[in-house]
């Protein structure tokens, strides 16, 4: 299927959960489940594994940002373990739940945007 439409910023697009390419349809069924295809211009998001990239970045940013505030807190204030728990769990929470979703749309967006799929063996 021939897509003669304007083309969308695949990033930014996939950034907010819509299609790559059109900017319409849906790029995801659920939380973090892609959609099998776009409903607005029928772009078949096979070519989207983003594999473990997404949690490898959320890990890493919100790890920074979180042990960050934790010792900062520690270091100012010194409150009892059970404080620390009762903030920065949930806090960890909230951040990597936050950060799943638009992080794994931000990888399938680069993905379509440089055409890039699967390593093959040339034959």
């Amino acid at each position: 299927m021939e897509y003669r439409g304007i083309e969308a910023d695949p990033v930014s697009a996939s950034l907010r959960g819509r299609c790559p390419r059109c900017g319409e349809g849906r790029l995801f069924s659920g939380f973090i489940t892609v959609a099998p295809r776009c409903q607005a211009c029928g772009l078949d998001y096979k070519f989207a594994d983003s594999g473990d990239g997404p949690a490898v970045f959320v890990i890493l940013l919100a790890g920074f940002v979180v042990v960050g505030l934790a010792l900062w807190t520690e270091i100012h204030y010194e409150p009892p373990m059970w404080l620390h728990m009762l903030v920065f769990l949930p806090l960890t929470l909230v951040v990597c739940l936050g950060l799943l979703r638009p992080m794994k749309g931000i990888m399938i967006g680069l993905q379509y945007k440089n055409r890039a799929e699967e390593g093959r063996r040339a034959e």
